[in-house]
């Protein structure tokens, strides 16, 4: 019993440290690009000698693709704690364009790594079998509203969800994303309660107008 209590102890102990790593490793490719970004920076940010990020994580690359497989992981879970069930199509529909809006809000740091990965070409998404579907449930869970509205009559035929959803994600995103250089031109606070509520449900309505009949 002595054994496997050190065992869970050491285990415990190992993914706390992955997880302090992780953290700062986010802030750093976060705030730089892949190349900028140092693992003196991110050792220092834990207060962990470097070899112990090189005992837990073998490379930057290694690093890199851990935090950005955790951040898709956080993404999907928020995703799937969206209760559609049982809600009428339209009103399900409105309800993924705001809660995913309000997904952006709450890990701002994930445009920021796509980003990175973005100009890395996609190489750890399309190295990584388990990045690469995370997203088809909810294109399931699309298609099956879509579907919904179709038999019920409410909406179109021939709405593409891949389309829909990149549709949605740039509507919500962008806003996000760019929102110090359009306060600075448009001179409003684009983050206050009032205005983000106006922006998600601004770009629900986008979105049922396409959709709909």
């Amino acid at each position: 019993m002595k054994a496997k209590a050190k065992s869970r102890r050491v285990r415990e102990s190992s993914l706390e440290t992955q997880r302090i790593i992780l953290d700062a490793a986010l802030q750093e490719f976060s705030a730089k690009t892949y190349d900028a970004a140092r693992v003196d920076e991110i050792a220092e940010l834990t207060g962990l000698n470097k070899n112990v990020l090189y005992h837990h994580f073998s490379s930057k690359d290694k690093l890199f693709a851990a935090v950005l497989q955790r951040t898709y992981n956080e993404i999907r879970k928020s995703h799937n704690e969206i209760k559609l069930r049982g809600m009428a199509p339209a009103a399900a529909m409105r309800k993924l364009v705001i809660s995913t809006g309000r997904i952006w809000l709450r890990y701002p740091q994930f445009q920021q790594m796509i980003r990175c990965e973005n100009l890395l070409e996609g190489r750890h998404v399309k190295s990584s079998d388990d990045m690469s579907h995370k997203y088809d449930p909810l294109l399931d869970s699309l298609r099956e509203i879509l579907q919904r509205g179709v038999d019920e009559g409410a909406f179109r035929q021939g709405v593409d969800p891949v389309d829909l959803y990149i549709s949605i994600s740039g509507l919500t995103a962008h806003y996000i994303n760019h929102r110090y250089t359009l306060e600075t031109i448009f001179h409003e606070n684009l983050m206050s309660a009032r205005r983000l509520k106006q922006r998600l449900e601004h770009a629900a309505d986008m979105v049922l107008r396409y959709i709909e009949k």
